[in-house]
Parts: C-alpha cells; sequence; structure tokens
C-alpha cells in the first residue's frame, strides 16, 4: 500500500521490471536513483527465482509487487501466497476469477507468512481484465457476454467481499471502481503510456495523469521507462507529468 498521507509522485509510478535476468534488473533499478517501487513479474521472477524480491528489498532498498497473478485451486494459492508474503513483498497479485473461496485462502495465508517473518502485512490485489484485452476479442473468445467494464466491476466486488485489498484493472474502469470501492483499497493500473509512446501490446491505456484523476492510487509503467534512451529521465518526466496534474493538497505536501 503507498506510504500514509499525499504521497509523493515518484511513490505513485510501480517500475515493472520485466528484464530476462537479475543483472540486467539491478542495472535498470540502479540508473534509477528516484525510484521507489518495483514489479517483479513473471520473466523476472523464473529467470532469478525468490532471492531476487531480497535482493530489491534489502540491498537496494526497493518495495516491491510482485506480480505473478496467482491463479489455481484455493490451498496452492494459499501456499504461494504464505511463501511470497515472508519475502518481503508489499504487494501481490492474484486472478480475481479464482473465485472467493481462493481469494480468501489466499488472503489469510499471506497475512499468516507475513507474521512468521516478522513482517507488515501485503497487500492483495485481484487482477480483474488484462489490459491486452480488446472489448471485442474479450467477448469473442472468452464467450463472456458482458462488456469489459460490467465485468471487471463484477471481479472487483468478488474481490472486496473477500477481504482483498486491492484490484489491478485497466485505467479505462478505474473511475467507476474507485466510486464502488473508495480508499483506501487500492487500485493499481498497468496500460499506461506518456505522451509520445506507443501502446505496444496495451489495448486499454491512458496517460500517468489521466490514470491518477481517474482514482489510481498507482502506475506500472514499463517499457516507456526501461525501454528508454535514458531511463532516469524518462522517470523523471513521468514524476513531473504527475506533480503538474496533482491536486492542489498533494502539491502542498
Amino acid at each position: 500500500m503507498i506510504s500514509p498521507g499525499a504521497p509523493v509522485p515518484s511513490e505513485r509510478i510501480i517500475l515493472a521490471l520485466d528484464q530476462p535476468n537479475v543483472a540486467s534488473a539491478l542495472a535498470l533499478v540502479e540508473a534509477i536513483p528516484d525510484l521507489r517501487w518495483v514489479k517483479v513479474g513473471l520473466e523476472l521472477f523464473i529467470a532469478a527465482g525468490p532471492q531476487v524480491v531480497r535482493q530489491l528489498r534489502e540491498e537496494l532498498g526497493k518495495r516491491v509487487f510482485l506480480d505473478l497473478k496467482l491463479h489455481d485451486i484455493p490451498a496452492t494459492m494459499a501456499g504461494a501466497c504464505r511463501s511470497a508474503a515472508s519475502l518481503g513483498a508489499e504487494l501481490i497479485s492474484v486472478h480475481a476469477c479464482a473465485g472467493s473461496e481462493g481469494l480468501r485462502a489466499a488472503q489469510e495465508a499471506a497475512w499468516e507468512g507475513a507474521e512468521r517473518a516478522s513482517l507488515q502485512p501485503p497487500t492483495l490485489l485481484a487482477v480483474t481484465v488484462l489490459t491486452s484485452w480488446e472489448a471485442q476479442r474479450f467477448q469473442a473468445e472468452l464467450a463472456i457476454a458482458e462488456p469489459v467494464q460490467t465485468y471487471v466491476k463484477r471481479l472487483a466486488a468478488l474481490a472486496a467481499e473477500a477481504g482483498i485489498g486491492g484490484c489491478v484493472c485497466s485505467p479505462l474502469e478505474v473511475a467507476a471502481l474507485r466510486v464502488a470501492h473508495p480508499e483506501p483499497f487500492t487500485l493499481v493500473t498497468p496500460g499506461i503510456r506518456p505522451a509520445g509512446t506507443t501502446r505496444g501490446d496495451q489495448a486499454r491505456v491512458m496517460s500517468p495523469a489521466q490514470a491518477l484523476g481517474a482514482g489510481a492510487s498507482q502506475l506500472v509503467v514499463g517499457r516507456p521507462i526501461s525501454a528508454a534512451t535514458d531511463p532516469a529521465k524518462a522517470f523523471a518526466r513521468c514524476c513531473e507529468e504527475l506533480a503538474f496534474h496533482a491536486p492542489a493538497e498533494e502539491k502542498a505536501n
């Protein structure tokens, strides 16, 4: 969860470390001195293992979103979340479509894992609909009659009822979810594309300022920063955009 009070822009941005190995991931992090949050996804976690979470936390002082999008039977989700929480990840993603039983088991186990390791409990984030899904293909390939926005609301409500602390959703769904789920429910949004950058494989996107204005808690940004010629400068530009568009109370903080 983000720090209490109005967070500075650098607390809002989570850099996706979609790197093939630990050396390149750590080099990217070290190239951005003001970076506070990083996301460890499947590619890096499979390549580097759990130790990369500890390295990022203990050696580089970063806060970690462990984005493994866990989706399995309840017992397996519980075991995975228990282990993930013991690593010190502050945000951990699970799939909302695992259902209420799996979500509750994951949440209880995450608390247990953190307590055993004498750590603060992480916030679990329920993934709703991936930002790569385009509405027509979503309905055609998955045979889901509900529009994406309606389906996202359904999954977010399921997660909240199961005691999950937040959701991952596209920025296009943030405003509606924020009305239904006020703070401190955490809304983390990938699909962030600053001005002048390409969409890549993301279908439902917004700029950093637009997503924050819609009610996002934190923004996941990957290639617009990691693939930039100067990642530190690209990160600074995102922070400047957020600072410029921040509410008056945040600017004064």
